[in-house]
Formats: C-alpha cells, sequence, structure tokens
C-alpha cells in the first residue's frame, strides 16, 4: 500500500457538488493507492502508521490528539510515468482487490478509536483541503 498523507486544518471530499466526508480540526488526509500484492498485513501496517507517526504539530500523533483522518483511495499513487507521454497504471490493483482493502484500512482505523471520514471509492472526487505546514510525507508498506 501506499499512502499520501497531508496534515491539514480541514478538508472536504464532494462527489457531485454532495460533501461526502468533512474534517473541521486539525487531522490527516490519507490519499491511498493500492497495488497487487497488498492484503491484510499492509492494511493493518499501514493503520498503525497513520494513527501513531508522530505528525501532528507538537510532534504528537492522531491517536494522541484523537485527531481525524480523511481516507480518499487514490489509484493514481501507482502510476508510471517514466515512459511517453501518457501514465500507466498497470501497477495498481483493479477494484475488486483494492475496494475491500480499503475497506479494511478504514475500519482498522476506527477500531482503534480513530475518527474516519471517506470519499467515495471509484468516484471521481472533489477533494479541498488546507494543508497544514505544508505537511506532506509518503508512506509505502514494506
Amino acid at each position: 500500500m501506499r499512502a499520501v498523507l497531508q496534515r491539514v486544518s480541514r478538508a472536504t471530499v464532494a462527489v457531485g457538488g454532495t460533501v461526502v466526508g468533512r474534517l473541521d480540526g486539525p487531522g490527516i488526509v490519507a490519499l491511498v493507492g493500492i497495488t497487487h500484492d497488498d492484503g491484510p498485513t499492509q492494511v493493518t501496517w499501514l493503520a498503525r502508521k497513520i494513527r501513531e507517526l508522530r505528525i501532528m504539530r507538537g510532534e504528537r500523533s492522531v491517536a494522541e490528539l484523537d485527531a481525524e483522518v480523511l481516507v480518499v483511495s487514490q489509484f493514481t499513487l501507482y502510476g508510471d510515468a517514466r515512459k511517453g507521454r501518457r501514465p500507466t497504471w498497470s501497477a495498481a490493483a483493479p477494484g475488486e482487490v483494492s475496494e475491500p482493502l480499503y475497506d479494511a484500512l478504514c475500519s482498522a482505523l476506527e477500531s482503534h478509536g480513530t475518527r474516519v471520514e471517506r470519499g467515495v471509492f471509484g468516484a471521481q472526487m472533489a477533494v479541498e483541503l488546507v494543508n497544514d505546514g505544508p505537511f506532506t510525507l509518503l508512506l509505502d508498506s514494506p
């Protein structure tokens, strides 16, 4: 799994003009990409990292601050544009593989008490955020 974590002061995600997820205080927007070899081990690892990394202000974690996380599926994180003028998405897992893992990640965060807002898997989404920092971190699971 691959995730881009953005520390934010607020964020929304909308589908067709309707807001489906919102963070109104400090939190993390997690853009999450899933590849073919990902499974429960990667879900557990990424959920723990999102909750426990000391990336919030004052070197605190999401868990310590009881901060919210907005999780948005983002297959384009596995895009490859090294050749030609069109990226390839072949490293991204298909929806039937990645959607259950996306749901499992959200559930894993929630099972540890994290408040989770979600995008809509596979939808065309408009994500708006106010980056706190700016602060952006790329994570790749082992």
